[in-house]
């Protein structure tokens, strides 16, 4: 793990999303970021992981959208903190710039699960939507902010790939790879499972997007 300094944070809350997934809130402190950023959070063991940031960079609060892991050495220890009780966290770090440095290019989101949290920090930050935006996620259940993605972004489709949809596609977020805007000079910004990174960097290389345009950041859970 990256060795930093670390800074301590006041939970607000812990909001349970479902069975396996949660949202942490703790304060901010003055801490200075940019959508994309991640900071590592500490246990009372000193075990630490890397999570995106999703909140604005003008909000009050910190926010993390946190997958539990059965076995997990940090996830499982965060979902059970309780409202004014401290965390360690890093200054953020991080090279994912989802929309930004770009100049007036138009860009495009993928995220599979919690790889949605730099993209939601964009939005909360940003008034200027990306040409689109896919989201795939196991179950309906597990897209967090969609809804507010979608009024944020028209152009926003889910891809749901462990239960049958009415509403949304059925299968992986690739399978709508072939739907994408395509422009010269369009960035497409991927984050999330590696899997879904390294298949989507592949397939837009191969319909003739320049790797300069493609933008990746893997995410893992622990």
């Amino acid at each position: 793990m990256i060795n930093l300094e670390h800074s301590e944070h006041r939970v607000i809350a812990v909001h349970t999303i479902n069975d396996d997934l949660f949202e942490l809130l703790v304060e901010r402190n003055g801490m200075e970021f940019t959508p994309g950023d991640c900071v590592a959070v500490y246990t009372e063991q000193d075990q630490s992981r890397p999570y995106s940031i999703a909140s604005g960079s003008d909000q009050d609060i910190l926010r993390f959208l946190i997958r539990e892991m059965d076995g997990g050495e940090v996830s499982p220890w965060l979902r059970k903190r309780k409202p004014g009780e401290m965390v360690r966290i890093t200054p953020p770090f991080g090279w994912f710039r989802p929309g930004q440095e770009i100049g007036n290019h138009p860009f495009v989101f993928l995220a599979t699960g919690t790889g949605i949290a730099p993209f939601i920090a964009y939005m909360e930050t940003f008034n200027h939507p990306p040409a689109a935006i896919l989201y795939g996620v196991r179950r309906t259940a597990d897209a967090f902010g969609f809804s507010r993605l979608r009024t944020f972004c028209p152009e926003t489709r889910l891809a749901v790939s462990r239960e049958a949809s009415s509403e949304h596609h059925h299968g992986r977020l690739t399978d709508l790879l072939p739907d994408l805007p395509r422009t010269e000079n369009m960035h497409y910004y991927s984050c999330g499972l590696e899997s879904m990174v390294n298949d989507t960097a592949a397939w837009l290389q191969e319909n003739g997007i320049p790797l300069s345009q493609i933008h990746r950041e893997v995410f893992f859970h622990g």
